[in-house]
């Protein structure tokens, strides 16, 4: 089953624990264990750009990412591993885990 890993830092300001050796341990990883689909890291978020589309059909483009978020969201993995327990064992693994950072872990719906 393919599960999205979503690497959140605590803030855009927060000092990152991990360096980019931790990083490519950790890619090495799963790229070794064979479970890696995808991955990326993001840019900086103040290239986001935002989108709302209201009832009427009109769009709203803001740039920057969602002003009410206090965790920035910094890149993802997508992984395929046989169940939820393997692929929380990996968020744990990941250096986006530590220290003010958290990993979501959402299971790929296929339809």
């Amino acid at each position: 089953m393919k599960y999205m890993l979503l690497i959140y830092s605590g803030s855009a300001d927060a000092p990152d624990p991990c360096t980019v050796e931790d990083w490519v341990a950790f890619d090495k990883a799963v790229a070794e264990a064979g479970i890696l689909v995808s991955g990326h890291s993001l840019a900086d978020l103040t290239t986001a750009t935002t989108v709302h589309v209201a009832e009427t059909g009109e769009r709203a483009v803001t740039d920057g990412p969602f002003a009410e978020s206090r965790e920035v969201l910094g890149g993802y993995y997508v992984i395929d591993v046989p169940d939820l327990d393997v692929a929380v064992d990996w968020a744990a693994r990941c250096p986006g885990a530590r220290g003010n950072g958290a990993m979501e872990v959402r299971p790929i719906a296929e339809f």
